[in-house]
């Protein structure tokens, strides 16, 4: 169903979101986890440079397709906020306080992506696309709840180095939620 493997820190963080909710698919690549936010019953907002590969997700109502350049045009979804924002093998850091905005009460963000030490096992090697250790806590910790944070070598899909951050944006005026992961 999906060509390519679904990231393991997506599928188990999923289901902190709120059931039936928008969810922003950031740099969302060829829709792997578009498709699969779909088949879960959430609506998706999917966002790329090269929208080509989601073509079959055209004519889903649940599914919206946003071609942008995410690094050269503005940001394409001010004023709009989500239940869920997932990014995947993506950073571009002027984002990152935007996706704490992009966020509802209640709303979970799903960060998985590359970190430095990376260049020893493959792509990317440029330091700009690496995270540095803790980045994404100093990044988001600040404003958000953090559920779960990663930092380290994994060995399979590839041996690489990953980052990862599961956060909540529990803000005084929306009651808390129980859910376990």
């Amino acid at each position: 169903m999906y060509r390519t493997a679904l990231s393991p820190w997506v599928e188990r963080f999923a289901p902190l979101i709120r059931e039936g909710g928008t969810v922003l698919d950031l740099a969302c690549g060829g829709g792997r986890h578009a498709r699969y936010l779909d088949a879960l019953g959430y609506r998706v907002v999917a966002v790329d440079i090269d929208v080509s590969g989601l073509e079959d997700l055209s004519t889903n109502e649940n599914v919206e397709i946003i071609g942008a350049d995410l690094e050269s045009d503005d940001w394409p979804l001010s004023e709009r906020r989500f239940d869920g924002v997932v990014v995947t093998n993506y950073l571009h850091r002027p984002h990152l306080p935007l996706l704490v905005e992009s966020l509802d009460p209640h709303g979970v963000l799903i960060y998985d992506s590359f970190g430095k030490g990376n260049e020893k096992y493959g792509r990317p090697r440029n330091p700009a696309f690496l995270l540095e250790p803790g980045e994404l806590l100093d990044a988001f910790a600040p404003q958000l709840t953090v559920v779960a944070y990663e930092h380290g070598v994994e060995e399979t899909p590839r041996p690489a180095v990953r980052q990862r951050i599961c956060a909540v944006n529990a803000t005084e005026h929306a009651a808390p939620r129980q859910v376990t992961p």
